[in-house]
């Protein structure tokens, strides 16, 4: 269950940076909404991390949320905000994926 908890952590977080991207474009009443969804999905990823946490080693915790925001944020930004999809980039992505993988595989 710590995995799912972390793994759905990495997903706010990717969820935060989305709503941060989208508030650079938005005016008015959407301006708020995108703030509001970034701020609730901050707390629930920090919330989730925090429960992930309590049974997982903190080193890895972290390193695999950071990864999983990482992964996912750069591709919702080649997907949604039209950023490159260079082959470097991508070589990089999959690096990012399989060192989060690893830590899974090696983490009691």
């Amino acid at each position: 269950m710590n995995w799912i908890f972390l793994l759905l952590a990495g997903l706010f977080e990717v969820s935060l940076a989305f709503c941060l991207g989208k508030t650079k474009t938005s005016v008015g009443t959407e301006y708020y909404c995108w703030g509001a969804g970034f701020l609730l999905s901050t707390v629930l990823s920090m919330y989730l991390l925090a429960k992930a946490v309590q049974t997982l080693p903190i080193g890895t915790a972290y390193a695999v949320w950071t990864g999983i925001g990482a992964v996912g944020t750069v591709i919702m930004g080649i997907v949604f905000f039209k950023e490159p999809a260079t082959p470097i980039r991508l070589f990089f992505i999959f690096t990012l994926i399989a060192s989060i993988i690893g830590l899974k595989l090696v983490t009691n």
